[in-house]
Parts: structure tokens; C-alpha cells; sequence
């Protein structure tokens, strides 16, 4: 049996470890089994479009649940989904009027320290790599 661990929000359908589960499953024909529906998707349409593809799927919050039950339920996760959005947004408007300073200050110095890591580190594989370019060049 093979394990995924997905950290990306139920929100988002890009998810690389959700489509590695899922590609296994149509393979080998198998369910995928989830802890809760709404960390499987915040979203009726991805629920519906599962529901409708080549995978079986079960959530293990509602094992028994029917079609017209995950329906349901997804739509109710969709909807919290927007309301948490709406709260986080209220919130962040409302710690602004008050002059809170939003977002990372330290991040725009981490970004340039990270490029210039990364710029350093493709230097130094340029440099041990050049002696087998020039080797296969000259011959």
C-alpha cells in the first residue's frame, strides 16, 4: 500500500502528491483513501469531476457516506472555504486601519540572499563540469 502526504490546501487542485495518489490508483485500480472529505477538496466541482473519473475514492471521517451525501458535504466545505477567506480578509483590513504592518519585512532580503545562494551554487557546478565539456570539445 502506498502513502502520499499532500500539504497543499484542499483549496488549490494542483497538487503534486494528490495527483501522484491519484495516477497510482487509476493504474492499479485502487480507492483512494483520504482522512476527511474537506482535506481531499474544498471545491463541489473537483469533488464532482473525482466522482465522475476512473477512481473510487472514500473518506475515512464517512466511510458510508453515498454520492448524494459527498455532494452535500462538499458543497458545505466549499462554502466555509469561502467564509474563512471573508474572515481573513476582514481581519487583515482591519489590523491595517490600525497600522499593523502586513507581511514579512524580512522576505525581500531572504528572496536575494536565496537567488544569490543559487547563483553561487550554479557557479560552482559550472566550474566542476567545464573540465568534461572542454575534454568532449577538444576531441
Amino acid at each position: 500500500m502506498a502513502s502520499f502526504t499532500e500539504v497543499e490546501s484542499g483549496k488549490k487542485s494542483n497538487r503534486p502528491e494528490l495527483q501522484k495518489a491519484l495516477d497510482l490508483c487509476r493504474r492499479k485500480r485502487l480507492p483512494l483513501l483520504v482522512a476527511k472529505l474537506d482535506r481531499l477538496s474544498r471545491n463541489v466541482a473537483f469533488i464532482s469531476n473525482l466522482m465522475e473519473s476512473r477512481v473510487e475514492f472514500r473518506a475515512c471521517d464517512m466511510p458510508d457516506a453515498s454520492r448524494f451525501t459527498i455532494h452535500i458535504l462538499a458543497a458545505v466545505a466549499e462554502h466555509e472555504r469561502n467564509m474563512i477567506s471573508e474572515r481573513t480578509s476582514a481581519a487583515l483590513k482591519a489590523a491595517k486601519a490600525r497600522g499593523v504592518k502586513i507581511g514579512n519585512p524580512n522576505l525581500a532580503e531572504a528572496g536575494k540572499k536565496g537567488r544569490q545562494a543559487a547563483i553561487a551554487a550554479a557557479d560552482r557546478f559550472a566550474e566542476s563540469v567545464w573540465p568534461i565539456i572542454e575534454s568532449l570539445t577538444d576531441e
